[in-house]
C-alpha cells in the first residue's frame, strides 16, 4: 500500500536541536503521567520517566517515519496509516528490559487483547494522543484528529483507537468514535475499544 505523507499534520518549526519526535514524546510523557493503564504499566515514577517515551515511540513508530505524526504546541498524535504496524520487535524488547519478569506475561496479554479488537479491514490506528495537562480541554487534541478523520471520510476507511479514561472517551465520541468493546486483561485498568466509521 502506498504510504501517504500528511502535509496537514506538519509539525511546527523545530527549535534548536529538538526534533518533532522529541517534542512529541515530551508532550506525550507529560500527558500520560496520571493515565491509569499507563501507570499500571510503569507504576514507579523513575521507570515511567525512563521507559514510557520509548514505549510510546515503539507503539506509534510509523508516525515518525511515514509523515503521520500530528503535532502542535500542546498536543501530539501518533497516527498509523493502513498497511503499517507498531514496531512489535521494539515493544517486545523494551518490555523484556523494563518490566519485572513476573509481570511481563500480563503486559503481553494486554497488548494481545488490544490487538484482537482492531477492525479486520484496513484502518487508521491512533495508539497515542496526548495533550499537556495544563492545555487540556482547549481543542488541541481535536485539532490533531480532524485531518486524519477527513482522510478517512474521503477514502472510506475507518479509524480505531483505545481510550484509557472517561474524559478521553468523551472527546473521541464527540468526533464520531463509538465504543465497541471493553478491553480487560490481567489486572490492568480497562481500556475502551472505539471505532469511527467513515462518513
Amino acid at each position: 500500500m502506498t504510504h501517504a505523507t500528511l502535509a496537514t499534520l506538519s509539525p511546527p518549526a523545530k527549535t534548536a536541536s529538538r526534533t518533532p519526535a522529541d517534542q512529541a514524546l515530551t508532550i506525550i510523557q507529560r500527558a500520560f503521567e496520571q493515565d491509569p493503564p499507563v501507570r499500571w504499566l510503569y507504576p514507579s515514577n523513575a521507570d515511567y520517566q525512563r521507559y514510557f517515551p520509548d514505549f510510546a515511540a515503539a507503539l506509534g513508530a510509523p508516525a515518525f517515519t511515514e509523515g503521520t505524526l500530528g503535532l502542535n504546541a500542546a498536543a501530539a498524535a501518533l497516527w498509523i496509516q493502513p498497511g503499517s504496524e507498531p514496531d512489535e520487535a521494539a515493544l517486545g524488547a523494551l518490555i523484556e528490559r523494563s518490566i519485572p519478569a513476573h509481570r511481563q506475561a500480563d503486559v503481553f496479554a494486554v497488548l494481545e487483547e488490544m490487538g484482537a479488537h482492531h477492525p479486520v479491514e484496513p484502518h487508521w490506528y491512533l495508539p497515542v494522543l496526548g495533550t499537556q495537562p495544563e492545555m487540556q480541554g482547549r481543542g488541541h487534541g481535536g485539532a490533531l484528529l480532524r485531518p486524519v478523520l477527513e482522510i478517512c471520510d474521503r477514502t472510506g476507511v475507518p479509524a480505531y483507537l483505545e481510550a484509557t479514561t472517561a474524559r478521553n472517551r468523551a472527546l473521541y465520541a464527540r468526533h464520531g468514535f463509538e465504543a465497541t468493546a471493553e478491553i480487560r486483561a490481567a489486572d490492568c485498568p480497562p481500556l475502551t475499544a472505539m471505532v469511527r466509521r467513515p462518513r
